[in-house]
């Protein structure tokens, strides 16, 4: 029989993302609204409950209303807002931390997407912190850059309209204020004391994300070295849809636009044994937004975690 998904806010960039992945899936029905329909809130509700699986593609608040009407207990939520991350009775959708939280998601009623930002910086820093690499109280540093498309409808009208602000010529770091909403889940997944320095720049380019992560070699405890770093990745990521690789770059330039379309994540060490570089290379809108909602909901209805994506 075939699972009822519903994507409430299936308009969103996220939403159509995930639309596109399933559309061709002969497992699902998909519950479709019309515009006049989404605006109508006890038909909402209906497809909330009516469905096996919700994707949440809402701003926060209205990924919180939409939880508030389900009554049905069997429904399982996947909430891609910033909502619910860090709530207790929340499945943090990030299978490859650990066999334990891949083991939750196949039974959890509610399943929070990381963030795009968040993805890459957690990949990174939680093996060392559960390796003890490095202690929970250390003081971190986060770069990322991401293509325009995870600001979402406004500002992708904003960088294709041919009347454009020749501002988005250049890159553009934001949230300088170090209140980025990443921030609470970045320091709350990893176990982290404090939360990174974080600065994030958008770029003139679609989609593609990359994640830096620097490390002097004395912050790594009981003389770990980048060669250590790179055999706990290797160990830990060797799957379809993340993966640690050796080297990165072309001739030195590493683009955040290597894993633009797909839905897999890469890590790799780069730097020399003084200063190192802990880098994850994805797509923010697969692995980093839309992907990762698919590959949670493809673990809960207990078929191969990889089916729809693109790898």
């Amino acid at each position: 029989m075939k699972k009822k998904i519903f994507i409430d806010g299936k308009a969103g960039t996220t939403g159509l993302r995930i639309y596109e992945r399933l559309e061709s899936r002969e497992d699902i029905e998909i519950i479709l609204l019309s515009d006049d329909e989404r605006k109508d809130p006890a038909t909402r509700k209906k497809a909330l409950n009516s469905c096996n699986i919700a994707f949440l593609c809402l701003p926060d608040d209205a990924a919180r209303e939409s939880v508030s009407m389900i009554d049905n207990e069997n429904v399982t939520v996947i909430d891609t807002s910033t909502a619910h991350r860090t709530l207790e009775g929340w499945c943090y959708g990030f299978p490859e931390l650990s066999d334990e939280l891949a083991e939750k998601i196949k039974s959890a009623k509610r399943i929070a997407v990381p963030g795009c930002h968040a993805s890459g910086f957690i990949a990174l820093v939680k093996p060392l912190i559960d390796a003890g690499f490095i202690d929970v109280n250390e003081l971190l540093t986060c770069h990322s850059i991401t293509g325009y498309s995870g600001g979402g409808k406004k500002m992708i009208a904003d960088y294709e309209s041919e009347q454009r602000d020749a501002l988005l010529d250049s890159p553009r770091q934001y949230a300088i204020a170090q209140q980025h909403k990443h921030l609470k889940e970045m320091k709350a997944i990893t176990g982290l004391d404090n939360a990174p320095i974080f600065c994030p720049i958008v770029s003139d380019f679609y989609s593609g994300m990359m994640v830096t992560v620097p490390l002097f070699a004395s912050q790594l405890k009981d003389g770990k070295t980048a060669a250590d770093i790179k055999k706990l990745y290797a160990d830990k990521y060797n799957s379809e849809l993340l993966s640690y690789k050796e080297c990165v770059d072309e001739s030195g330039f590493v683009a955040a636009t290597t894993y633009s379309g797909k839905d897999t994540m890469t890590v790799s060490v780069a730097g020399n044994e003084d200063r190192i570089l802990l880098i994850a290379l994805y797509d923010n809108l697969g692995k980093g937004a839309s992907g990762a909602a698919v590959e949670c909901m493809n673990i809960a209805l207990g078929v191969d975690k990889t089916q729809g994506l693109d790898i």
